[in-house]
């Protein structure tokens, strides 16, 4: 993986705190042309799942180089952005990949306890915003978030935000009811 930003370039880390030692397990790239990509590192790079944000606002993700989703158009990432744009929600989440993050290599490190995210819990979200607009409320999904990052580099900014969802737990008379995490 390419992890050093170019002139123009930044990037985003989200790591995973062990002891000494930082995790990567996600990274947002600002290009230099103001393109955004959402980057889940995997062993395996023939996998390279990511997202792709364009300039015209065309936006798609792909994973052994090819398009899945559902790809559309956005608002164009230039002066007219306006509100906010959410890039999604993105789990399975850990240090199995193997890849140590750096923080020299990064314009940001958003830095996570062990334990808020791993292969089956937790997520990290994604957001580009205008200058001191709320990103996408998440609260309708019963997301905890524990941590949050604003990026403001850039128009628009960038908005990462870590948390989990609330778990179901049994109740009584065998109902499900909803608890935070």
């Amino acid at each position: 993986m390419k992890l050093h930003a170019g002139p123009g370039e930044h990037l985003y880390a989200v790591a995973i705190r062990e002891a000494s030692k930082l995790w990567l397990t996600l990274w947002v790239r600002r290009s230099r042309k103001g393109e955004i990509f959402v980057i889940i590192p995997r062993a395996d790079r023939a996998w390279d799942p990511h997202l792709s944000y364009h300039l015209d606002g065309t936006v798609h993700s792909k994973s052994f180089n090819r398009k899945f989703g559902l790809p559309g158009k956005r608002q164009p990432l230039n002066e007219s952005f306006k509100g906010s744009e959410h890039l999604g929600m993105f789990a399975g989440h850990g240090k199995s990949i193997g890849a140590i993050c750096n923080p020299a290599d990064f314009s940001g490190v958003v830095e996570v306890e062990p334990g808020v995210l791993g292969p089956r819990r937790g997520w990290v979200a994604v957001d580009l915003v205008e200058p001191n607009c709320e990103p996408t409320d998440l609260t309708t999904i019963n997301a905890r978030i524990v941590k949050q990052a604003v990026f403001s580099h850039a128009l628009p900014w960038v908005v990462i935000r870590v948390g989990q969802h609330a778990e179901l737990k049994p109740a009584s008379r065998g109902a499900a009811s909803i608890e935070p995490a």
